[in-house]
């Protein structure tokens, strides 16, 4: 499981250390790819695999569920992190999610999230508002 915050840094080569945390369960392979809000998702090959097994079951017939498909599936790219831990952020996808130099690399259960450390701090910044005014259930059997 995929949980914390850390702020590494993006190299002149479109590197990133994965934290030391997300190391064991990304060492043997992992997919990065276009995530919601211009984030990038980070799934290791097991989670990937089984996304795609779930995403497969949408209808054709849905425009919808096949655009989502689409931005989704042709944004992926597997990666084996080097000696260093580092992967590479393919510069299609460091600019989709507006990356510069410093990041924000978040646990979001059964992915991590890279986010621009600004974007990361500007969106915290407007969820914490609305966390915390949450008056109803939101996730059925949480609180």
């Amino acid at each position: 499981m995929f949980l914390g915050t850390f702020t590494p840094r993006l190299d002149e080569k479109g590197r990133v250390i994965l934290p030391a945390k997300f190391r064991d369960e990304l060492a043997d392979g992992l997919v990065i790819t276009r995530g919601q809000e211009h984030c990038l998702y980070v799934f290791s090959e097991a989670e990937f695999a089984e996304m795609h097994q779930r995403v497969r079951q949408a209808p054709l017939a849905s425009k919808q569920a096949r655009d989502y498909l689409r931005v989704f599936l042709s944004g992926a790219h597997p990666e084996t992190p080097d000696k260093q831990h580092r992967i590479t952020i393919p510069q299609g996808l460091r600019e989709y999610a507006g990356l510069d130099r410093e990041l924000a690399v978040i646990g979001a259960g059964s992915r991590a999230e890279i986010w621009d450390a600004e974007a990361w701090q500007k969106y915290l910044t407007e969820q914490e508002s609305a966390f915390s005014a949450i008056e109803e259930e939101v996730i059925p059997g949480m609180f």
